[in-house]
């Protein structure tokens, strides 16, 4: 018997950003909170002819509506919420929040002492790059990490924005909120949550930063054990063009890999660690692997402790039926699902959406936003708010009297 996701009325703002906000957003949505996401004001927003879904990708299990931030009466709008919701998801760059009339410490704490503020920036708020624009490449470059990956003798290698913009931005200020949420059952209030890209690609980077010092990775970019320098933890093309992938680390697996690939251990340049024969051995296994197709090479390693697997193309897991799943599983209070159908926990519980994890449909900026006002706060257009310039905007109350 399952109960409902953990964060099930955990209600939260998340005003529209780019991508790591709206990941810290969905990460908050798949377990369970309610995320109303606020779109700037958009012609047509909250009318029979909406906009177009927004370029935002990651909009599952939000709503939305569209506010029209430069008018007192759509702030107002938003201080008048702040007092009902318990995380406020603030993407922007420094100050913003501020010229808004929205300062966390001295407007929306002060609304609401419960109220958990996640603050989200990609440099440093106190660093030389703090008034700077910068995108994830960025991050990860001032962070020391961008110049730990690459191949021997090339550039620097960012891997897409998955490190600095969702590793080290989006889920890592997820974990500050839960932590605060966390921290307001304890003491009854909540509080500002700073997190960066710099200091999250770098946190994530410390097992390779203190290895440094050591014989792991004490050699240039891509000349040591996991950056692609060890022959034993690579990928190696295979005879129609597919990839396999090596990480034969431990001696046992090193031996599986070798009995596979039906190479005498005799045979070999020298021994393994004797980082001079790396070159030789690499050659050995580039050569082998493109003996055979990438299929007959993983029928030959399934099942085995080679650590050999297949490069698989995202078109090839969804052409498969692979299912996307929650972050983690909660054996009690799964995630809500991402397939439809979930049959077990790992898979999360209820409908799950449209697109299966692989597609998505995007959020219309207004779209199911104003469900959710008369849900929380009993609104109603025409009552207490109106539609301007494409937004909404809190509406005068008339005296009674």
């Amino acid at each position: 018997m399952t109960s409902p996701p953990p964060l099930t009325g955990i209600r939260v703002l998340e005003f529209a950003g780019l991508a790591p906000g709206p990941f810290t957003g969905l990460l908050l949505a798949d377990y369970g909170a309610t995320v109303l996401r606020i779109n700037h004001a958009t012609p047509g927003a909250h009318t029979s002819s909406p906009p177009p879904p927004t370029p935002d990708l990651i909009t599952r299990h939000k709503s939305s509506i569209a506010v029209d931030l430069k008018s007192r009466a759509g702030i107002a709008l938003l201080r008048a919420l702040i007092p009902t919701v318990d995380v406020v998801i603030d993407p922007f760059r420094p100050g913003v929040l501020e010229k808004l009339g929205l300062s966390p410490s001295d407007v929306l704490l002060k609304l609401n002492p419960r109220v958990v503020v996640a603050r989200l920036t990609g440099f440093r708020r106190d660093g030389k790059y703090a008034a700077m624009a910068g995108h994830d490449i960025n991050y990860i470059a001032v962070s020391g990490v961008l110049g730990m990956l690459g191949r021997k003798g090339e550039k620097p290698y960012a891997p897409g924005n998955i490190l600095g913009d969702f590793a080290g931005g989006g889920a890592v200020c997820f974990g500050g909120i839960v932590m605060a949420l966390l921290g307001r059952e304890r003491s009854g209030r909540g509080q500002v949550v700073e997190a960066n890209m710099v200091d999250g690609s770098a946190y994530l980077a410390s097992m390779p930063r203190l290895a440094m010092k050591g014989p792991m990775w004490d050699e240039p970019r891509g000349e040591n054990f996991l950056d692609g320098g060890c022959p034993w933890y690579d990928t190696y093309e295979t005879k129609d063009g597919g990839y396999m992938a090596v990480g034969a680390l431990e001696p046992q697996f090193f031996a599986a890999l070798l009995k596979g690939l039906r190479i005498d251990p005799s045979s070999l340049p020298g021994k393994r660690e004797d980082r001079s024969t790396w070159p030789a051995l690499a050659d050995l296994f580039t050569k082998t692997f493109k003996y055979k197709p990438r299929a007959e090479w993983e029928q030959i390693f399934d099942g085995t402790d080679a650590c050999c697997t297949p490069v698989l193309s995202q078109a090839e897991l969804e052409a498969a039926g692979f299912d996307q799943r929650p972050i983690v599983t909660l054996k009690n209070t799964p995630a809500k699902a991402i397939i439809q159908n979930a049959k077990d926990v790992a898979q999360g519980q209820g409908i799950g959406v449209e697109g299966q994890g692989w597609t998505s449909i995007g959020l219309s900026p207004g779209e199911g936003g104003e469900e959710l006002l008369a849900k929380w706060m009993g609104w109603r257009r025409g009552r207490h708010y109106k539609v301007e310039n494409g937004g909404l905007v809190l509406q005068q109350q008339q005296s009674k009297l």
